[in-house]
């Protein structure tokens, strides 16, 4: 074995030497001389006769899904896409990469976490990081100023010139009809903008080049106490402590619209241009939440950074709330499940004159969502179906494959989901077993009597009632019985 693998390191050596010789270009002669010791190395280790092990895993950082996750997956964005729709939204897709130097420099400090891919075909490619930068891109590439669109049922965004916080509005309200209509439990939405952000950097005293590395650290707060966050502000990123001391006397505040008029009469922001600015936005908002009927689900909370770069005003999360231990406590956040905000500037850095396109949008926690609806079914010992069969096609006697088939096709050329067992000649009960295994909740036996009556026998899985219905009324029935309205298809 030894032998082998330093043959196999020769074989290694002299393939790099020839392509060196191929680079530099060397004389035909030389590189078929050496092409010629290659094949010879080659020649003398021989097949390799061991068996390659896979590893079976998925790659990190991706998972693979059950049929019993992907028909909770499905549920899930068959919720998100009836909001997204009742909301007048079109659908678009964009590749899965995109050019490195499209999603360079947009993400501040979370660009660490871009997967960048080999060159391919003379272009450096990366893993898209989110949906935003390519909706961005996509508008300026084609010229697009006005569009409401949804993408892969998790993210929704507005774009166009529209009076202020109307489309902002919206978005809020999308995000508390999805939430509600998942039935994951309480939630709260944080609002800030970041505009007042800057501004209180500014009034603290934060310099300029520090505003984006500062808001990261501040981000940090639903997840680590306030005086942590000081310590990476001063310790890390060299904020002066009484610089980091201002900055905690607003940050730790939250509230509704009566923080936001307060805020409005403060001694230092109310001097600083960008912060009135963002303020009176979210005095605005807070009047369109409320015609909503929503506001009592949103809290303005200055601690909300959201990380990412390319945000220009109004911020927005939104958190699964955990039950109070004790009675009078505040429900503590658990996790964020959606975001987003207003980012007017994104389009303007791809297009080739600079044109402006503001936007704002949201995008759900797809993944956290899929989790706890996943946790909540199996402490309910919840039974999840699978498929959507409404009908097996079963048969009571031998030698009735053919009249199944023919069945069964006459039911899906109607639009009936409908299945059989792939055996000639199953037993009666293996079938019904089947049904309920799968959940289906009708069967439609063929026997021979039934085959002369011209009826099928429709069982109901559920309560075992029989009934003969005629073979032409049988699509009419099965699609009453399901509630099932005719397939376009």
């Amino acid at each position: 074995m030894a032998d082998r693998a330093a043959l196999e390191e020769l074989v290694r050596l002299q393939g790099e030497h020839v392509r060196g010789l191929k680079q530099q270009k060397a004389s035909a002669e030389q590189i078929e001389e050496e092409v010629a010791k290659l094949l010879k190395l080659k020649a003398q280790l021989g097949p390799d006769d061991t068996k390659h092990k896979f590893v079976l895993k998925t790659p990190k950082g991706t998972r693979d899904y059950s049929p019993r996750q992907m028909a909770v997956r499905e549920k899930v964005f068959d919720v998100i896409i009836r909001c997204f729709k009742r909301h007048g939204a079109e659908v678009i897709d964009t590749p899965v990469f995109e050019l490195k130097e499209t999603l360079t420099g947009k993400y501040g400090e979370d660009s660490k976490l871009i997967y960048d891919l080999k060159d391919q075909g003379g272009e450096l490619l990366s893993l898209r990081y989110d949906l935003t930068v390519p909706f961005a891109r996509y508008l300026a590439m084609n010229k697009l100023t006005n569009i409401k669109r949804y993408h892969i049922a998790k993210d929704f965004d507005i774009a166009g010139q529209f009076d202020p916080m109307i489309p902002d509005a919206e978005c809020l309200k999308i995000m508390c009809e999805i939430l509600s209509s998942l039935q994951i439990g309480d939630f709260l939405v944080k609002v800030n903008d970041r505009r007042i952000l800057d501004g209180m950097f500014a009034v603290c005293g934060v310099p300029d080049a520090k505003f984006r590395t500062i808001c990261s650290s501040v981000d940090k707060l639903d997840k680590v106490p306030w005086e942590e966050v000081k310590n990476e502000m001063v310790g890390e990123k060299g904020l002066a402590p009484e610089v980091a001391d201002r900055i905690g006397d607003y940050v730790q505040q939250h509230g509704g619209v009566s923080l936001v008029e307060q805020l409005l009469q403060d001694p230092k922001l109310s001097q600083n241009k960008q912060a009135v600015e963002g303020l009176t936005d979210l005095k605005l908002l807070f009047e369109y939440l409320t015609l909503f009927g929503i506001n009592d689900k949103i809290s303005f909370d200055l601690s909300l950074a959201r990380g990412l770069d390319y945000y220009t005003g109004v911020i927005y999360e939104a958190v699964l709330l955990q039950t109070p231990a004790q009675a009078g406590e505040e429900p503590l956040g658990v996790g964020s499940v959606a975001a987003g905000g207003r980012y007017d500037g994104l389009v303007g850095m791809f297009d080739p004159k600079g044109r402006k396109v503001p936007c704002v949008g949201l995008s759900i926690g797809v993944e956290r969502i899929f989790s706890i609806v996943e946790q909540r079914l199996e402490a309910l010992e919840e039974k999840v179906r699978t498929t959507e069969t409404q009908v097996l096609v079963a048969s009571a006697q031998k030698k009735l494959l053919e009249e199944r088939l023919k069945l069964v096709s006459e039911l899906w050329d109607a639009g009936i989901k409908a299945e059989l067992l792939y055996k000639k000649n199953p037993k009666l009960l293996n079938q019904l077993q089947y049904c309920e295994e799968a959940g289906i909740p009708l069967v439609a036996i063929i026997g021979e009597q039934e085959l002369k009556d011209g009826v099928i026998k429709l069982r109901s899985v559920a309560s075992r009632e029989e009934v003969d219905v005629r073979r032409e009324d049988l699509v009419e029935e099965i699609r009453r019985r399901t509630a099932q309205a005719p397939c376009a298809c």
